[in-house]
């Protein structure tokens, strides 16, 4: 007979989720005793401080763990994803953003054998190389690429519409909106997962610095809040306009480096972007390169 499968919460599971939740010391995340009843109770609907989940202990990191050992499996799903959506919400005032990679992955593992989905802008390494554009097309893409730094502005800023049109084309991500040129930039829309993205795209020698990141961000918050954006500059960013521009935005920053990366790596596109979304929901950071996010030895 082959072995069958344990759909709930296991004792090899526990080492993980140790990590996810921080329960070193019997702690669980920030939860203090009167807060971690609070959010049972109202999450869940469940008593925590009965005496039944304090069989191996009255810690609330021991009474969890009994919990979940107990639970069946769309109990204990539930209480993982509220777990972890409290964990992300508690993230930019805690400093939760630590999380390795391989334990991350491990986690969304868990989630899935017990039925449920990773958040969308979720990835792992894995994901990067799936769904890539095939080797011509991203070699013709990089090509086109790199011929733009060869052009005067003006004219770059036409071609860069229609490379940036057929890139995301390629990619399979659904534009709502043609890409059009608007003053000194692109405006355009796509969805990745559930969110609507507002791009913004300029073509120019100079770098972007703040004007033109509070002007978008003003545009994008201004919108249904879902929505999020993408300011992609050609040329970068002036580091004295990111640190200016602060945290907590619902903007995320590429650069033509980032783009010839994504290309010529053959990564996912949209993956590539959900790790830049989690990397400014984790730590504030609007612009970390994608050389920085996908070392080569990750891939």
């Amino acid at each position: 007979m082959g072995r069958k499968s344990n759909s709930k919460v296991r004792s090899m599971d526990m080492p993980i989720l140790d990590k996810v939740f921080i329960m070193e010391d019997g702690f669980v995340l920030n939860f203090s005793n009167r807060t971690f009843a609070e959010f049972f109770h109202e999450e869940l609907q469940v008593d925590i401080d009965n005496p039944r989940w304090a069989v191996q202990g009255g810690s609330k990191a021991k009474r969890l763990r009994y919990y979940l050992r107990q639970a069946d499996r769309q109990t204990a799903l539930e209480t993982l994803n509220a777990l972890w959506e409290y964990r992300e919400a508690s993230s930019v005032t805690y400093d939760y953003a630590n999380l390795e990679d391989s334990v991350r992955i491990a986690f969304f593992r868990i989630i899935e054998r017990l039925g449920g989905k990773p958040p969308a802008h979720e990835v792992s390494n894995t994901t990067l190389s799936e769904s890539r554009v095939d080797e011509v097309a991203s070699s013709s893409l990089a090509g086109r690429l790199l011929d733009l730094s060869k052009m005067q502005p003006q004219a770059r800023g036409y071609v860069f519409e229609k490379f940036l049109k057929d890139m995301f084309d390629a990619y399979g991500l659904s534009a709502r909106a043609s890409f059009r040129l608007v003053g000194e930039q692109i405006d355009g829309s796509f969805v990745l997962g559930n969110d609507t993205y507002l791009l913004e795209a300029k073509w120019t020698n100079s770098l972007t610095g703040v004007e033109t990141l509070r002007s978008f961000n003003a545009k994008v918050e201004d919108k249904a809040k879902w929505s999020r954006g993408l300011l992609l500059s050609y040329s970068g960013f002036t580091p004295e306009g990111l640190a200016a521009f602060g945290r907590g935005k619902s903007v995320v920053c590429m650069d033509g480096r980032d783009l010839h990366d994504i290309l010529s790596r053959r990564l996912n596109f949209a993956a590539t972007l959900a790790m830049k979304v989690r990397r400014a929901a984790e730590t504030g950071q609007l612009f970390v390169r994608v050389s920085d996010l996908v070392p080569t030895s990750n891939l």
